[in-house]
Parts: C-alpha cells; sequence; structure tokens
C-alpha cells in the first residue's frame, strides 16, 4: 500500500454535517437511556448469572482520530483465559445460550448508548475496532477515523451473518483480514462520501427492522 498517499483526495464530513450528526446522537442516545435503562439493568443481571462474572463487556476499542475508548456491551460469551482471538464464529463455544439470545435481539448492543451519549461513537459509522485493525490504516483509507465509529452503518448490515461466514473458513481469522476488513475499510469510506441525514435514518431502521 502505498503510504505517500495523502489526504486531500480523502472523502470526510463538513463540520455542519459533523454537527448535526452529533446533536442527533445526544438526543437520540439520551432519550434511548430514558426508555431502555430497564432493560440494560435486567440483562447486565442476567449476564452476571449466567457467565458468572461482570455482566458488562468493557473492551478498549480505536475510536475517532484513532483515539482509544472502552467500549460497553452486555457480556455473552463465558470468559476464557486460553482463547486470544477477537474473531468471533457461529457456534463459538464461549457464547452461552443467553449470550445467543441477547446477540440475535441487539440488546448486547444497548449500553453503548452511554458511548454515543459521550461523544465516543456514533449511532451510524464505522464498528469500532480493536487495536491492529483501524489504528494500521495509511493514506486515504485513515478517513476510517476521521468520524465516531457506529453501532450500526452500512459495513454492519452487509455483514449482519459474519459469525456465519467465519464458521465456514479454514482460516477465520486470516480471511477477516484479508477479506472481511478491507472491504469494511471500502464501504465505509463509500459511506463517508454519501453521507446524509436521511441516509443515517435508514440504516438505523434497517438494523432495528431489517
Amino acid at each position: 500500500m502505498d503510504t505517500s498517499n495523502t489526504m486531500v483526495d480523502a472523502p470526510s464530513l463538513s463540520l455542519s454535517q459533523s454537527l448535526v450528526k452529533r446533536i442527533f446522537d445526544f438526543i437520540l442516545a439520551l432519550l434511548g437511556l430514558l426508555c431502555v435503562w430497564w432493560l440494560i439493568a435486567i440483562a447486565f443481571m442476567a449476564a452476571c448469572l449466567d457467565t458468572r462474572s461482570n455482566g458488562f463487556f468493557v473492551q478498549q476499542r480505536v475510536g475517532k482520530g484513532g483515539r482509544a475508548f472502552k467500549v460497553v456491551k452486555i457480556k455473552t460469551m463465558r470468559p476464557d483465559t486460553m482463547t486470544t482471538t477477537t474473531v468471533t464464529r457461529s457456534g463459538d463455544p464461549r457464547i452461552t445460550p443467553l449470550g445467543r439470545f441477547f446477540r440475535k435481539t441487539k440488546i448486547d448492543e444497548l449500553p453503548q448508548l452511554w458511548n454515543v451519549l459521550l461523544g465516543q461513537m456514533s449511532f451510524v459509522g464505522p464498528r469500532p475496532d480493536v487495536p491492529g485493525y483501524a489504528d494500521t490504516l495509511v493514506g486515504v483509507e485513515q478517513a476510517v477515523l476521521s468520524i465516531r465509529p457506529g453501532i450500526t452503518g452500512p459495513a454492519t448490515l452487509k455483514y449482519r451473518n459474519e459469525e456465519e461466514i467465519l464458521a465456514s473458513q479454514p482460516e477465520p481469522e486470516r480471511y477477516n483480514r484479508e477479506v472481511i476488513y478491507p472491504d469494511k475499510v471500502q464501504v465505509n469510506l463509500q459511506y463517508i462520501r454519501d453521507w446524509t441525514f436521511w441516509g443515517d435514518i435508514r440504516y438505523i431502521l434497517q438494523t432495528v427492522f431489517g
């Protein structure tokens, strides 16, 4: 990859677009937390019993500008000190039966409303990656880090069955790094180029009702 690439032709949101996006995120995240705090509390307590550990899954991710932050989700896996991979496949034995329900219904994603409220995430954008992915981008592809990572987005929707895809691969971690992740980067760059407020609304609706 040509590391001499500049950001001149890289897609980006204007100041007014970024402001509209942030105001929308803040208002919707605040309303969302007021409406579903009780569900998050119940899911947290259930996950504590189910995994016999802290019901919140907290992990360092790479955010806007390459800055690290702690993403918060409902825990869906049993603690496993023997496994080091960050790739999750369908049928992963670490996922509990209750965890599968939380994943299928997206209840495990609800605590990220707090990340959105704090300005660490957006409702729509690239998924926040663990170190070793987004923070290694160079050239124009670094534009992915010019916006806040999202709970959902076009790449998330395109690969909504990602766990099943990886389960069919003999080397899932390599396939994720060499095939899926590069494609996600291109999808997210196109999202930034084509960004509209109503486009974000459409992605949220597709996530909730799709």
